[in-house]
């Protein structure tokens, strides 16, 4: 068996960057603009700095440019969201 036959196909993986407020609402807001358009993240990680930030990290795959920027438009209107944006991992 080749190791070819064990490997995956390359994925591109995008990942959104949010720095809110600590607001308890503000992760299920950046969540829900994934779900309203059908995307499962594969990887979400939220901290609250000792500033009362919250950085949350969502990275998602096969998701095209133009709906990436749909969500961060959305992300960047919802509240207590200070800054948000995407790159690729």
């Amino acid at each position: 068996m080749s190791s070819d036959q064990n490997s995956f196909p390359p994925v591109s993986l995008a990942r959104l960057r949010v720095t809110a407020e600590a607001d308890p609402g503000v992760l299920a807001r950046v969540l829900e603009r994934f779900q309203n358009l059908n995307v499962v993240p594969r990887r979400v990680v939220a901290e609250c700095s000792a500033h009362n930030v919250l950085r949350i990290e969502v990275d998602v795959a096969g998701v095209a440019d133009d709906r990436l920027t749909l969500i961060v438009g959305k992300v960047a209107q919802a509240t207590s969201v200070l800054s948000a944006f995407w790159h690729w991992a």
